[in-house]
């Protein structure tokens, strides 16, 4: 029990330093193992239901693992990107609080050369300790922003749209393997051709042919 309750506060510290400056990125580090255990235990429970059978478990699951892959991915990426646009236009001064453009001002900062340049950053400023606290409650608070609106595009947007293109193909390659096996298994007569059986029936007299 004591070694259980050491790891837990090991674990605690470490979540603490590593996404307490950043709470978006916690945010978005939890999202995305939401997502790996929720696909983890579909994968888990197709493979375990003895009520599926075998032909449509080999469908199934590769398809789970595809859609998870897409969900883990989408959500990392679009969620990341966002949030990284958010950030940036914040350590810009391009989108900031009236005390921090007042600090901009004072710092004497050119509006319109400097401010929203990608190469300027606030907190590389030498008296940054000045608007500091200001400054990183800001940032945190859009960074949360940019991280929710990412984690809506792509888990109501983006996602289910590459997931039912990524589907549609996979339906489609499964469709024309099925055809590939259904003629393959198709075995004409031995020894009787198509072009046999046209002469046969060529040859055959009608048995409704008229006569006078």
């Amino acid at each position: 029990m004591p070694n259980l309750g050491r790891f837990f506060n090991d674990f605690k510290n470490t979540v603490l330093t590593k996404f307490g400056p950043n709470p978006a990125n916690m945010l978005i580090w939890t999202g995305v193992l939401g997502w790996f255990f929720s696909s983890a235990a579909q994968i888990v429970a197709i493979a375990a239901n003895d009520q599926i059978p075998k032909e449509q478990k080999k469908f199934l699951i590769p398809q789970e693992i595809g859609d998870g892959a897409v969900n883990v991915l989408s959500f990392l990426v679009v969620t990341s990107a966002i949030k990284g646009l958010a950030s940036k236009l914040v350590s810009t001064g391009k989108i900031a609080t009236p005390a921090i453009r007042e600090y901009l001002k004072k710092s004497k900062v050119n509006p319109k050369t400097t401010v929203g340049n990608v190469m300027f950053d606030i907190s590389k400023m030498p008296n940054f300790y000045l608007i500091k606290d200001e400054y990183t409650k800001f940032k945190n608070g859009v960074d949360v922003v940019g991280m929710t609106v990412g984690s809506i595009l792509s888990c109501n947007i983006i996602t289910p749209i590459v997931r039912n293109k990524i589907a549609a193909n996979r339906q489609r390659k499964a469709l024309v393997e099925m055809e590939k096996e259904r003629y393959q298994n198709i075995q004409s007569p031995k020894g009787y051709t198509m072009n046999d059986y046209l002469n046969y029936a060529y040859s055959k007299p009608s048995s409704g042919s008229l006569r006078i």
